[in-house]
């Protein structure tokens, strides 16, 4: 029997929210602290979301990379327009502790940014036809230029 319910091959939206997470994560780690240990940590998890982001990239369709590309990228757009208002300012609209939200926000900017742009990587990767696995002849690494005139 056939599945009812249409879904995309192979995704897995886990490595795209783990991917996030860890951009947010990173972001905030390298912004709020001074020193080499918060940055190779900060370093480290912004790897590892490159990392699930390829995953998750080579997972879904060409079309719905392009469309997750667009969506990070508006997003982003949008968190930048509360930055050019002022993140105290935004914080200050809202009900709660006013750091932990401009932190939240800052989290927020760093996840969209990371993530539009790696998704817009990999969509290129895809685009030009980028490939892993492809087989290079050896008479190409060799130089062997014996088939072509001198002249």
């Amino acid at each position: 029997m056939h599945d009812v319910i249409p879904t995309t091959p192979r995704s897995d939206r886990l490595l795209l929210a783990v991917s996030f997470a860890c951009f947010a994560i990173a972001g905030v780690t390298h912004v709020s602290t001074a020193g080499i240990v918060p940055t190779a940590g900060a370093t480290i998890l912004a790897v590892a979301g490159v990392y699930a982001a390829a995953r998750y990239a080579d997972r879904v369709t060409r079309e719905a990379l392009a469309h997750l590309s667009l969506a990070f990228w508006i997003a982003f757009l949008a968190i930048a327009g509360i930055h050019a208002i002022g993140l105290e300012t935004a914080a200050g609209a809202v009900p709660g502790p006013t750091e932990t939200l401009v932190l939240s926000l800052t989290a927020v900017t760093w996840g969209t940014l990371f993530s539009a742009c790696s998704a817009t990587v990999f969509l290129g990767f895809r685009e030009y036809g980028v490939s892993t696995g492809v087989d290079v002849s050896d008479e190409v690494l060799d130089g062997d230029t014996s088939d072509y005139s001198t002249r």
